[in-house]
């Protein structure tokens, strides 16, 4: 690591409050990487006749277990539970089967299912409830939806889902954003008014209105909605970027570098870049939370991700519409309190490792 990287992360871990929100937000992120060996209607490993199987990872019909169909065991079901654990008694487990399993010790059988934390996937409709949207219990901590789905389920996908569309959103738009934004303050003159008249024409164009049209055309999903977005955010940090460009490029440095026949792609990328960073980072907490925002209220809305993406923006409908069910909207404003702030709290202290007034003192 270099010196000055050294001296930026030194001022990083200084702020407290960027290191706790770094830390709670990579355990956060980290469970919802994981989040089908979290929350899945499939066990994660199954222990059958001396035998291991893990249908978390591979589909098992349920012949495999005694059973007398060919499709996917479906394992929360307590016949297929019951046929997993007696060995295979096929008879037995269909006309009783809470009779067998509770006879399982006295069967003198090594049999066993180790379940993930949840026993419900994002799109697991849960039978066992009497209403939906159900309140919180033993099974479900944050209650069901109006579809019988696990909401703690729901949260954790959700989050990962938010977070994957927000980082790319923000890769890609801060890309073409510094590189347009550079190209204009560069070279200035004729380069920068053409583009400058299209931003303002592009920026002009209702995006809402073009993400119904291509939905009425083409079938929405992650991607597309994705880069969509990406078209209409680069255009945000255009104008930070080349007014940091038509600040340094006429500096003495510039010039010296200029001079020493180093390309401009050179002087661009180690010279004017760099002291342009902090105006960018200053901005990358708006992107992250924007873009999350731009995900949740457009399906909010009914015009982003289709119903069946777990969404976040799909709960806080389900919360609006389902006001006798207060643990919709509850866990909605939380998640959403506690994602935003944690990803405001760490850009403010990037930002103030970035700052130049910080690093050289």
């Amino acid at each position: 690591m270099s010196p000055l990287n050294k001296r930026r992360w030194q001022n990083f871990k200084q702020n407290k409050r960027a290191i706790y929100s770094l830390l709670i937000f990579s355990i956060f992120f980290l469970i919802s990487i994981f989040a089908e060996f979290i929350a899945n209607d499939k066990p994660l490993v199954i222990y059958y006749n001396k035998e291991f199987y893990s249908p978390i990872i591979k589909n098992y019909s349920e012949r495999v277990f005694g059973g007398e169909f060919d499709t996917e065991a479906e394992y929360k079901t307590i016949e297929v539970e019951c046929l997993i654990l007696s060995g295979g008694m096929l008879e037995e487990c269909l006309d009783n089967p809470r009779k067998i399993i509770s006879k399982i010790q006295e069967l003198n059988l090594n049999n066993w299912i180790l379940w993930p934390f949840i026993k419900s996937s994002f799109d697991t409709v849960n039978y066992d409830v009497d209403v939906a949207p159900s309140p919180p219990d033993n099974n479900h901590l944050l209650g069901t939806d109006d579809q019988t789905r696990d909401v703690v389920a729901r949260i954790i996908y959700g989050f990962r889902l938010s977070v994957f569309f927000a980082f790319l959103v923000t890769i890609f738009s801060t890309i073409i954003g510094i590189g347009a934004g550079a190209i204009q303050g560069f070279f200035g003159g004729w380069t920068d008014l053409i583009c400058q008249r299209f931003i303002e024409i592009w920026t002009s164009l209702p995006y809402l209105y073009v993400i119904i049209i291509l939905a009425a055309v083409f079938p929405m999903n992650f991607w597309l909605l994705t880069f969509i977005v990406i078209l209409f955010s680069w255009t945000a940090l255009v104008g930070v970027v080349r007014a940091e460009f038509l600040r340094v490029r006429n500096f003495e440095y510039i010039m010296a570098a200029r001079a020493l026949g180093v390309s401009n792609f050179k002087i661009i990328i180690r010279h004017i870049i760099p002291n342009a960073m902090v105006a960018s980072i200053t901005l990358l907490p708006f992107f992250i939370t924007g873009s999350i925002a731009t995900l949740a209220t457009l399906d909010f809305l009914g015009f982003g991700l289709p119903a069946s993406y777990p969404s976040l923006g799909e709960l806080a409908l389900q919360a609006k519409n389902q006001l006798n069910a207060p643990w919709l909207g509850i866990s909605a404003f939380l998640t959403f309190t506690v994602m935003l702030s944690l990803q405001v709290f760490i850009f403010e202290g990037i930002r103030d490792a970035f700052d130049p007034r910080k690093v050289f003192t």
